[in-house]
């Protein structure tokens, strides 16, 4: 009896334990390829300074390098040419995106674009008011700007006692670029101070780099810049000429 049972007990602790059965399962599950993927981590963790935790901070850092450089990228507002509803040190969040795959700016959008050879040497955020083959002209007997023969109602997003415009103009938009203003008119340098310019004040659609569509900081501002309505009865350009 006393020999069976030492037996059976030399049996039990010669037989795998249930942890180490998993762990078998776990690595044959893995293959070839997930070990070999792990040690490639570890040996390029060991090559850098701070192991694990340095090599974490490398992936995030690349990674906000390719969400800024294709995605999504903040711009701080450099003037009170958008006021009120952009003030001077916002940050707004510019969706790289928006005009990719085929879209295209629209009227009421407010865009963020390289002014080099326009505007000046840097980037700029202005509102969008007129597109490829749009008339725009300013004013009406009302004081409004038309674009394709609609007045339009702006004064949801024009800073407060400003006019459309003082200067007068008519323009028809070039296909390809856009006729942009800025929505505190009287202390904006937008495409009416340079119709005399290189590219008549308009801005290629090719230098946009993006659509505005968040107020990301101060936190007191936070909140999305929608398209106003004041556009969405303007008649395309092809029906105006009609």
């Amino acid at each position: 009896m006393d020999t069976e049972a030492q037996h059976t007990e030399r049996d039990r602790s010669s037989r795998p334990s249930d942890s180490e059965d998993v762990s078998r399962e776990i690595s044959d599950t893995e293959g070839p390829e997930g070990r070999s993927r792990f040690a490639l981590v570890s040996r390029v963790a060991d090559l850098l300074p701070g192991g694990r935790i340095s090599l974490t901070l490398l992936v995030c850092l690349v990674f906000l390098l390719l969400l800024n450089t294709f995605v999504v990228q903040p711009f701080q507002i450099p003037s009170g040419s958008m006021e009120n509803g952009l003030r001077i040190g916002d940050r707004v969040l510019v969706n790289k995106l928006a005009y990719r795959f085929g879209a295209e700016p629209r009227r009421g959008d407010v865009v963020v674009f390289d002014g080099t050879g326009y505007f000046g040497n840097a980037d700029y955020i202005k509102r969008v008011v007129g597109v490829g083959g749009d008339h725009v002209v300013c004013c009406d007997r009302e004081g409004r700007i038309e674009v394709n023969g609609r007045s339009v109602d702006e004064s949801t997003f024009l800073h407060p006692g400003d006019s459309p415009s003082t200067v007068p103009f008519t323009v028809v938009v070039p296909d390809g670029t856009l006729f942009v203003l800025g929505d505190h008119r009287s202390d904006s340098s937008d495409s009416r101070d340079h119709l005399g310019s290189p590219g008549g004040g308009m801005i290629p659609v090719s230098d946009v780099i993006g659509r505005a569509d968040w107020i990301v900081w101060p936190s007191a501002h936070w909140t999305r810049l929608q398209r106003p309505g004041a556009y969405a009865r303007v008649p395309a350009a092809d029906g105006a000429h009609g």
